[in-house]
């Protein structure tokens, strides 16, 4: 029950949930451009500000987009598979 409450709080909340997320990855960013050294970065995009930042984000949709994908392919059965005779 504790999680229904939450996930109520947080969708009544949507637009400051969204803004605190959004602040919290500029933070990194900045502090990526501002306190990471980037001399021995091993490629030319590791010495970029926030490179870590889109790719671990690029990743990330990557993976959701391949999953839905795969999954339409037959992993996912209709709700009523089971009931059906």
């Amino acid at each position: 029950m504790i999680i229904i409450r939450l996930i109520d709080f947080l969708r009544s909340h949507l637009r400051s949930l969204v803004i605190f997320c959004a602040s919290a990855l500029l933070l990194l960013v900045v502090g990526d451009w501002l306190l990471v050294d980037k001399t021995d970065a091993h490629t030319a995009p590791e010495k970029l500000f926030g490179f870590w930042a889109l790719f671990g984000f690029l990743s990330c949709v990557a993976i959701i987009f391949l999953s839905k994908w795969f999954g339409h392919l037959g992993i996912m059965k209709p709700e009523e598979y089971y009931d059906h005779e």
